[in-house]
């Protein structure tokens, strides 16, 4: 597992920071069913891969030797009741222009993502919605 992102000073750390639900949640669905770690190399940012732990997503540069750009980190989802919103974690910044590639590879994650989900469990069928009949739970 990488764990670069925890051994390096960082230049700058922001409490607070809130990741939407809906790359939160494909994450956290993606790892359960792909593994406990994934790397993606997403299209558009070069030399930059997006490496996916249950407790950490991190920037790396693989030119250099995988060094940490920018890590989500600390996500504050322990008694989580509501998927449509945002959950807040902490924001790593190493590199002076790591607020450049943060949006850009969470957008170009998603449909990674996506991708990876289908070829994974491609015989699922949708689920399906049962009918509640509170008269026979008596």
């Amino acid at each position: 597992m990488y764990s670069r992102h925890t051994e390096i000073p960082t230049l700058d750390v922001r409490p607070g920071w809130l990741v939407e639900a809906r790359y939160f949640n494909q994450v956290r669905r993606a790892l359960g069913l792909l593994g406990p770690e994934i790397r993606l190399s997403p299209p558009g940012l070069k030399h930059l891969d997006l490496i996916l732990q249950r407790d950490a997503w991190i920037v790396v540069d693989r030119v250099l030797n995988d060094m940490p750009v920018v890590a989500w980190t600390a996500f504050h989802s322990r008694g989580r009741r509501s998927l449509h919103r945002p959950v807040a974690c902490e924001l790593l910044l190493f590199h002076a222009m790591a607020t450049m590639v943060m949006n850009r590879t969470l957008s170009a994650m998603e449909p990674e993502l996506a991708v990876a989900l289908a070829e994974a469990a491609p015989s699922q069928s949708p689920g399906k919605v049962l009918p509640f009949h509170p008269s026979s739970c008596a």
